[in-house]
């Protein structure tokens, strides 16, 4: 017997899965509360089973819930084909499209990127978003994510975008107070700037520690961002991106030029959704500019 399933019941219950609450997923979808909830109720009779256990802070899936996820991501991949297909191709690339990144990445490169994407295509809505620890491009946080680790697992779709370099570097003011170390050993008693290790999200992000070995006090910061400021202040020596840094000109010396790492990042999203219109034109944009712009990346 066939089961009366509706897609916009099954549409509901990815937006409660993914937002894990009713509310929320009812923004989400324009649509009141109530209509949430009675399309939930609605699919879960259907169904059988409860889909959901409601709780006072949220909405977590049952053993039900999970086993119908892949389905119902499933059908929400061939309703958007379908919607593509059927689309002209002199018609305008529109929809949203969020794109987890790091934060050094997504600030000294992305944001004005994408911002010269979004004005390409008035109707494409750009996201860029920092990349937490763990996130899920089939549970829809991201439409496509910028990593530094290269999946192991998972069924995902994975290029490489660039390698790109970091150094050691210093504010010229701090170079001027104190002087530029000229070995490493000459970190010892000098204020670093590192990252929190235990707030990293990638083995990648492991270079912090060779300041660390050699410096003195260390002053750590979470965020890319942090770590810049702080060294630009002069509140002591860190290892920076090199794209990153050149962006302040002469106000950061490159030091230490033994101190020097070479990383790679990887662009991820999902195959159910990589041919979507939008999704695929923000893919293309992507590649493009990172091969235009290799050697912004690259400290030879």
């Amino acid at each position: 017997m066939d089961l009366p399933l509706d897609w916009d019941h099954l549409r509901v219950f990815l937006a409660v899965a993914r937002r894990g609450q009713l509310l929320a997923a009812a923004r989400q979808l324009a649509l009141n509360h109530a209509t949430i909830a009675r399309r939930l109720d609605a699919l879960e009779a259907a169904l059988g089973s409860p889909l959901f256990d409601r709780r006072p802070t949220g909405c977590v899936l049952t053993q039900a819930g999970e086993r119908l996820m892949p389905a119902a991501e499933r059908v929400e991949a061939e309703m958007l084909g379908i919607a593509e297909r059927f689309r002209k191709e002199e018609a305008e690339v529109s929809g949203t499209v969020r794109i987890g990144a790091p934060d050094g990445l997504g600030n000294y490169f992305l944001a004005a990127e994408l911002g010269r994407l979004a004005l390409l295509h008035p109707h494409l809505v750009v996201e860029l978003v920092p990349l937490p620890r763990t996130f899920s491009l089939s549970r829809r946080e991201a439409d496509l994510a910028i990593v530094l680790d290269r999946p192991t697992e998972g069924r995902l779709t994975v290029s490489r975008l660039t390698d790109y370099t970091l150094g050691a570097y210093a504010a010229a003011s701090y170079i001027a107070a104190f002087g530029a170390p000229e070995s490493e050993a000459d970190l010892a008693g000098r204020r670093v700037v590192t990252g929190v290790e235990d707030l990293a999200y990638a083995s990648a992000l492991d270079y912090s520690g060779v300041l660390e070995k050699h410096g003195g006090q260390p002053f750590r910061c979470a965020s890319v961002t942090g770590q810049m400021e702080a060294v630009r202040s002069g509140a002591g020596i860190g290892v920076l991106h090199d794209f990153a840094a050149a962006y302040y000109g002469d106000a950061l010396v490159r030091i230490l030029p033994r101190i020097a790492f070479r990383r790679s990042y990887f662009l991820l999203a999902h195959p159910d959704t990589v041919e979507v219109r939008r999704i695929a034109t923000v893919r293309a944009f992507l590649a493009r500019r990172f091969r235009e712009e290799r050697a912004r990346f690259i400290a030879e």
